[in-house]
């Protein structure tokens, strides 16, 4: 009986000691009050610290090449914008065949072009690029001369207003059709025109942008402004330089 009352006391001495070890466990293993948030806290600010390596947007750079200089492949033409000096003339134009020319850039572009579209199975043609201040002043004065000068000024460029004079600009010849309305509907024709941007080219006067440009439509008129500009405006769904500048428009000569 003795035996039996001490070890029913050894047990409970026991069982006394491991409730307290427990108890002294668990408190340890506590957060001081306030702590949580404090290392929430610090958590956050460290996170905060850290640098942020997600992707970032970067802005295209507008500022890239002048829009003023008659060299600068992003010179912007049109009826508010001349060239300075009007009787600009390129320093670097080489042969396109038919007897045009366009500047080495723009030309080797167009090569590029034309043999993108001929592995496509069609044939694309320089109709007419590269025109002087002289020769110019003959194409507005005949079209001036023929239809006069209000539906002139909707077609032709006065001499030193064109672009062709920067020779950047090329009409394109394709499908039976050479600076006519029915290049637009031809398969060559839509081939450019869904492709040309792929070669740094846009078709520079559509219907709906007519009281932008102050031009009717065009659809062999592309305008070389380089890869870069032409996939940026492509990506971006601008169709004209002046909207894509924010130049304003230009329907009318000043």
């Amino acid at each position: 009986m003795v035996m039996n009352r001490r070890s029913i006391l050894i047990t409970l001495c026991l069982v006394a000691l491991l409730a307290v070890g427990g108890f002294v466990i668990y408190q340890r293993h506590q957060p001081v009050p306030g702590q949580a948030a404090s290392s929430k806290k610090s958590s956050s600010r460290a996170a905060a610290t850290q640098p942020d390596t997600s992707p970032t947007h970067t802005d295209f750079n507008k500022t890239q090449y002048s829009l003023t200089d008659p060299a600068s492949i992003w010179v912007v033409v049109n009826k508010h914008r001349p060239l300075s000096p009007l009787n600009y003339a390129p320093t670097d134009l080489v042969s396109v065949g038919n007897g045009q020319q366009m500047r080495t850039e723009a030309a080797t572009a167009l090569s590029n072009m034309f043999a993108g579209v001929k592995k496509a199975g069609y044939s694309l043609s320089a109709a007419s690029a590269y025109r002087s201040y002289t020769t110019q002043v003959s194409v507005y004065n005949k079209e001036v001369t023929e239809y006069g000068k209000a539906t002139a000024d909707s077609e032709s460029a006065r001499p030193g207003f064109s672009e062709h004079q920067t020779g950047l600009s090329v009409d394109i010849a394709g499908g039976g059709c050479s600076i006519e309305d029915c290049f637009g509907t031809t398969a060559e024709g839509k081939w450019t025109a869904a492709h040309a941007y792929e070669y740094g080219y846009i078709l520079r006067y559509t219907s709906d942008k007519t009281p932008i440009t102050g031009y009717r439509a065009e659809a062999w008129h592309f305008r070389y402004v380089g890869k870069d500009l032409a996939n940026e405006m492509h990506t971006a769904s601008f169709s004209t330089l002046e909207e894509f500048f924010s130049l304003g428009v230009a329907p009318d000569y000043n």
